[in-house]
């Protein structure tokens, strides 16, 4: 028997269930490792993510938005014209995913020096207040209601 704990099934956490399928996607895929990345504050409401992608040309990255992911893509292509005496750097490929959160804005990206650099902006939220109007009985705007029980014919005496 598996049974899983949610830290999110507190009565006064409403409507997360698409954060914690998040948090699942991102917990399987935290263990990939390749390639390295950090992911840095620049100024205010920018983050930048940069990749260790050394031997990557333009033409064998690609990086997309999806809903809410940034997903990096990798692939090099063998050259079958070289002859390897010792081959110990791999032409491998890869796929690192970022979920975003809402309002993220990929500014744009760039490759210096074996160095994928994906550029964010994040807005900084404004605090929103909303107040709600309570209806009642005796302010006018709701009518009582009565409700009528009557003896159900079924039921055993």
């Amino acid at each position: 028997m598996n049974t899983r704990v949610s830290f999110l099934n507190s009565p006064f956490l409403l409507g997360f269930d698409q954060f914690e399928r998040t948090l699942d996607r991102i917990s399987k895929s935290a263990a990939e490792g390749y390639p390295p990345y950090n992911i840095e504050q620049v100024g205010e409401d920018g983050l930048r993510i940069s990749l260790a992608v050394a031997g990557f040309t333009f033409d064998d990255l690609q990086v997309q938005t999806e809903d809410n992911q940034l997903i990096i893509r990798g692939r090099q292509h063998d050259d079958k014209s070289r002859i390897y005496l010792h081959r110990g750097i791999a032409a491998r490929q890869f796929q690192r995913s970022f979920v975003l959160a809402d309002g993220i804005e990929v500014l744009g990206a760039s490759l210096d020096n074996g160095l994928l650099h994906i550029d964010l902006r994040r807005p900084i939220p404004e605090p929103k207040v909303r107040t709600i109007k309570i209806s009642g009985v005796g302010d006018g705007t709701a009518e009582p209601q009565t409700i009528d029980v009557s003896p159900d014919k079924n039921a055993a005496p």
